[in-house]
């Protein structure tokens, strides 16, 4: 399932390239995004392991690793989603209904095509693009 972690993570991202040499804490940024800082700390641990920022212990400041132009939100939702699925499917349908006995393998072929058409959408943005927008949003 999408869980907000996405959002935060942009989020993050985007405070990070938009103020580049101010270095924030994650209470600074759990302030900015309006959640606990524990959050935001999970979050860039995921945004690190995937090489997209780093970090220094102890000290306030993540930057981030590449260009914004070749950083997709393909690779962002990816870094955050860590395994899960976009979609849940409910597990005990009854086996005694001719739906509930072939409900899940009717919805898991429509579930994949809406995981890669928006997977192929994210693909084609960038962290620039959502940076640009917020830059025209803020002026």
């Amino acid at each position: 399932m999408i869980s907000s972690r996405y959002a935060v993570a942009v989020h993050i991202l985007t405070l990070i390239a938009l103020s580049p040499d101010t270095p924030m804490s994650s209470e600074d940024m759990a302030g900015s995004i309006g959640v606990h800082p524990v959050m935001v700390r999970s979050a860039l641990s995921q945004l690190r392991k995937a090489g997209l920022v780093q970090t220094r212990q102890g000290v306030a400041g993540t930057q981030i690793t590449r260009p914004l132009q070749e950083i997709t939100l393909k690779e962002v939702f990816l870094a955050v989603l860590e395994g899960k699925t976009l979609f849940s499917m409910h597990d005990q349908p009854n086996p005694n209904c001719p739906v509930g006995r072939n409900i899940q393998g009717s919805l898991e072929w429509v579930f994949t095509e809406a995981t890669r058409g928006m997977l192929s959408t994210l693909e084609g943005l960038t962290l620039s693009d959502v940076v640009q927008d917020m830059t025209q949003r803020m002026s």
